[in-house]
């Protein structure tokens, strides 16, 4: 099972890439929010936002045993921090949703690597909630973005 859980927390090996993990684990969730998106398009996003926090808290504890404290290679929250850039985001299914995907993308991006407005105070709790928490606050700051770009500049995304 410890086995399981790791090939969950690198999201299936993306966090074992060497060079910008979390930026892997981000990029390679982005068909999966798609598809989602596509399955169900009210509540594809949210689903997968909530199965990926818990099967971020689910597997965080043996990528920690195995890596050490929060490990680089542990991607699954990156992945629900990309998540939730996307849960109130409409998709049209057509090539315009691609420069959304890849907007939403960048900005999560930007707020998860530089930490900005209380997202490195909030990496410093302890444990499995404070490895969840910054990228779940990042992904917040990027969707509020991500919404006022849709909203103001609409043939910019």
């Amino acid at each position: 099972m410890q086995y399981f859980k790791i090939c969950v927390g690198t999201l299936f090996g993306a966090g074992l890439i060497p060079f910008a993990p979390g930026t892997w684990g981000s990029f390679f969730t982005l068909p999966l929010i798609y598809g989602a998106a596509i399955a169900s398009p009210l509540y594809g996003v949210p689903l997968l936002f909530v199965l990926t926090v818990v099967l971020s808290l689910w597997s965080t504890d043996a990528s920690v045993e195995k890596f050490g404290n929060d490990p680089g290679q542990f991607v699954m929250d990156e992945s629900a921090g990309q998540t939730a850039t996307f849960l109130f985001i409409s998709f049209s299914f057509t090539l315009s949703d691609f420069s959304i995907l890849v907007t939403g993308f960048i900005i999560f991006r930007v707020f998860d690597i530089l930490k900005p407005f209380g997202i490195k105070a909030v990496e410093k709790m302890r444990g499995k909630f404070g490895i969840l928490a910054d990228d779940l606050l990042a992904g917040l700051y990027a969707l509020v973005c991500l919404k006022l770009l849709i909203h103001f500049v609409p043939g910019l995304v």
